[in-house]
């Protein structure tokens, strides 16, 4: 017997404006998160992996990799778009604040650009992102260019 996974359309291109906000959906950054990514990128630095290490640096304890954050940005942000977006064609990132294993971060984007793509029977759509934690501090921030269909 085969089993279907059925995911809920995101937002179209026509759906958006600029000025939009989209928020994004909150993730907790666990321990399991870390390991899996540095086993994944092969990104073992003692800062991510080691508390002992960790805690004898300026954060004074471990921190995710700001990768590893991006990625679960993206994730939460492009369930946005699931069964829209084409690709994402850009993605820059400045980390702000370290993130620690039991922060919750949530994406909150605004979209600052659309330009249409008749070719993808949609657009390019610019968007600014900012990532705050549990504690309402910015952690990260950036902008994505995604394509995405009408």
């Amino acid at each position: 017997m085969s089993q279907r996974t059925r995911y809920t359309v995101g937002l179209s291109y026509r759906e958006l404006s600029v000025g939009q906000r989209i928020t994004g959906h909150a993730i907790t950054v666990t321990d399991a998160h870390i390991a899996a990514f540095a086993g994944l990128s092969g990104d073992f630095n003692p800062l991510h992996v080691d508390e002992e290490y960790a805690k004898g640096t300026i954060f004074k304890g471990r921190i995710a990799h700001g990768l590893l954050v991006m990625s679960l940005i993206s994730g939460s942000l492009g369930m946005t778009f699931a069964g829209t977006a084409v690709a994402f064609t850009e993605f820059r990132a400045r980390f702000l604040k370290p993130v620690r294993p039991g922060d919750t971060i949530r994406p909150v984007a605004e979209v600052i650009g659309l330009t249409d793509e008749p070719k993808y029977n949609g657009g390019r759509v610019r968007l600014k992102i900012t990532v705050v934690n549990q504690r309402g501090e910015v952690v990260a921030e950036g902008e994505a260019e995604l394509i995405v269909t009408s």
